[in-house]
């Protein structure tokens, strides 16, 4: 794709990776501050997955291979961002409040194999930090935005409102064509193309 391409200066790639750090490192001091002021008791799982985007956005290895196009950093910063804004001041309805929580503490195990699988290798806007093919990302190319999915559906459970159905739909709109972005700049590395080969399923194995 013409607009996707290493960066050439590696100035400008440490540029784009600080700014993306320090916009989740602030989105996610606005969500601690507003968990703080929740009167929901279950407000803290909202953290659970924000924090290791943070942690491991902080920690992850730099790389030039990463997106220049400007649509591909916007998708990633909303998609991001999204989770981040989520309201927990509504009460759940009571007889499915379990329900939400098996969802966020599954969603966030499978999100956390993934990143482990994936080390430093981290990022947010579309970049070639690797190919990981083992672990769970043998069942599904992108497993951890499907553990994701998981914790989102939860968190509605746990906080249901409009407002955060809206939130959702924004951002997980904004994170298929993110994944989209991210296929389109790894394929062209040829590891990834035998990978892509080999496990056929994006998201959901069987539907997408």
């Amino acid at each position: 794709m013409e607009n996707i391409r290493p960066l050439q200066g590696p100035m400008l790639g440490k540029v784009l990776d600080r700014a993306e750090q320090v916009v989740i490192l602030l989105l996610w001091v606005v969500l601690v501050e507003r968990v703080i002021r929740s009167g929901n008791a279950y407000a803290p799982l909202l953290l659970l997955s924000e924090t290791a985007v943070l942690v491991f956005a902080l920690i992850r290895r730099p790389t030039q291979a990463i997106t220049r196009k400007l649509s591909d950093w916007l998708l990633a910063i909303t998609a991001t961002a999204a989770p981040l804004l989520i309201m927990p001041s509504h009460t759940p309805v009571p007889q499915i409040a379990f329900i939400g929580v098996i969802l966020v503490l599954v969603g966030n195990i499978g999100q956390a194999a993934a990143k482990l699988a994936l080390r430093r290798s981290f990022g947010i806007a579309p970049a070639n930090r690797g190919v990981k093919v083992s672990g769970p990302y043998a069942l599904v190319r992108h497993p951890m935005y499907a553990g994701y999915l998981l914790v989102h559906i939860g968190n509605l459970v746990l906080f249901p409102s409009l407002l955060n159905l809206v939130i959702y739909a924004v951002g997980w709109t904004a994170q298929i064509l993110r994944l989209q972005a991210e296929e389109q700049l790894l394929s062209q590395d040829d590891a990834y193309r035998l990978y892509r080969e080999k496990v056929r399923w994006r998201l959901i194995p069987g539907l997408f």
